[in-house]
């Protein structure tokens, strides 16, 4: 596990003050992840520190072994990250989201594709959840229907994997793994909303074709996470 220092943070200091009690920790199972959340960050939660933390390996083990086997490990780095005084997690990974919203830590732990699922839900009955691999599928159609149950609608969720596109991520195609991801989101028909159901997927957003709503889960799961920063003020 590797936590890699600041990144993108731009010119002094980023600042704890009034609006950001302290920092925001992020758990993620790729590095490809980082510059992402700190181009968000700027944009739009301008002076919120950001804590990354790497583990590539959780997302290795749980494909192979499901989910639950890394629920130790996913306690252990949210300890650590209590620890080291992140005021609130986000955890960018949909494999293990559940995992470690579950894990029980001693503040507040949100995964990052929740607000997406909620987002999905109001947009209609027919859903599509898109993934480039299919450790994710079970997950976030999972996460789907309990934002559809908390919100009393009934909802009708498909899969569709984008097989070809994981290899082009895995060797660092990252414009071509988008590009495969889009064309996976064009082909989609008879559905109300397409969630890419992985934080990697979110450029495919801008390069889609299709009417149907497209949503990725950054922006809105950063959201979140300097929502509860924000909270932690009245509680210490």
């Amino acid at each position: 596990m590797t936590r890699p220092g600041p990144l993108g943070a731009g010119p002094g200091p980023l600042a704890t003050g009034p609006e950001w009690p302290g920092p925001l920790a992020l758990l993620h199972t790729s590095p490809a992840h980082i510059p992402v959340f700190e181009a968000l960050r700027d944009q739009d939660h301008p002076g919120l520190e950001l804590r990354h933390t790497v583990s590539e390996e959780l997302l290795a083990r749980a494909r192979a072994e499901g989910p639950d086997s890394v629920a130790a490990a996913v306690r252990a780095a949210l300890d650590a990250a209590l620890a080291d005084g992140a005021r609130a997690v986000l955890c960018t990974c949909s494999t293990i989201g559940a995992v470690a919203e579950d894990a029980g830590a001693e503040l507040p732990v949100l995964r990052v594709d929740r607000p997406m699922a909620a987002a999905a839900v109001a947009a209609g009955a027919r859903i599509v959840v898109l993934a480039t691999v299919e450790s994710t599928f079970s997950p976030t159609v999972a996460l789907v229907e309990e934002e559809a149950r908390r919100a009393g609608r009934p909802v009708d969720v498909r899969t569709v994997l984008a097989g070809d596109a994981w290899a082009l991520f895995e060797a660092g195609d990252t414009d071509g793994y988008a590009r495969a991801v889009a064309r996976a989101a064009d082909a989609v028909t008879g559905a109300d909303a397409i969630v890419l159901a992985q934080a990697s997927m979110a450029p495919a957003q801008r390069l889609t074709g299709t009417s149907v709503p497209v949503l990725s889960s950054p922006r809105p799961g950063l959201a979140a996470g300097a929502g509860a920063v924000r909270a932690a003020r009245s509680v210490g």
